[in-house]
């Protein structure tokens, strides 16, 4: 079967695990060679190498918070050096700091802004000096930026939809130079730090058409089917991902 990204290279920022990790295998499955940062999770970012290495991929992990747009832009450099360019970014490093405003302290809130909107916009703004046309950057946002039904959440939600924001600004920015600008926002994903049977669970199902958490595969589809040629028409679109969590 053709490979609808064969010949491109990706890069996807916070790729060592959960959903950025299933985007990197689904991006390389498709044909890509795949570059990933990773924070602290080294072995994990490194077991995402080799798996992609043993279907037959190219891949590389680099160490870099996002936090730290030093490190991003590194990162975004390195990969377009060993991999030739980049045809396609994915930011999908983020965090979530769950309390109530009056609990919230200053650092997480600073904290919270410069991984999840300042070090995406810095990742972006570096990778557009290798994209050319018919790039492609997709973002991972959360429908928390539509819909927070529950306390404690309102900075990640603010960061989410400021994601959202972006996204529609960058689409016009770029839609002349033939790059489209997409995000993607999951409802509730099984992964190690959100699992389907965890403590919250049940309480998140409640609030779902579908009464499932979602599979880090079926974001990652997603995702590939916006980084291929399929979806060269789709820009400045949020794309909700979530069972009806926000219907």
């Amino acid at each position: 079967m053709a490979k609808n990204l064969a010949g491109k290279v990706a890069l996807v920022t916070g790729g060592s695990r959960g959903i950025g990790a299933a985007i990197a295998k689904r991006l390389a499955q498709e044909g890509a060679a795949v570059g990933i940062t990773y924070a602290s999770a080294k072995q994990k970012a490194d077991e995402v190498v080799k798996a992609i290495q043993g279907d037959g991929g190219r891949a590389i992990a680099i160490a870099a918070d996002n936090g730290d747009a030093a490190a991003v832009r590194k990162a975004v450099d390195e990969t377009a050096r060993v991999l030739g360019k980049i045809d396609v970014l994915v930011a999908s490093a983020g965090i979530a700091k769950i309390a109530p405003v009056w609990e919230f302290s200053l650092e997480d809130f600073d904290k919270t802004v410069a991984v999840n909107v300042r070090g995406m916009f810095v990742a972006i703004q570096q990778a557009l000096k290798y994209m050319g046309e018919g790039g492609r950057i997709i973002t991972i946002g959360s429908i928390n930026a539509d819909r927070m039904p529950f306390a404690g959440g309102a900075v990640y939600a603010m960061s989410k939809a400021a994601v959202a924001g972006l996204v529609r600004g960058l689409a016009r920015d770029l839609g002349p130079k033939g790059i489209t600008v997409n995000n993607v926002q999951p409802g509730p994903v099984d992964t190690d730090l959100n699992p389907a049977e965890g403590p919250f669970a049940q309480k998140m199902k409640d609030f779902m058409a579908l009464p499932r958490y979602g599979r880090d595969s079926e974001i990652a589809g997603m995702v590939a089917y916006l980084a291929g040629s399929e979806a060269a028409f789709v820009t400045g679109a949020s794309l909700s991902i979530d069972g009806g969590f926000g219907a």
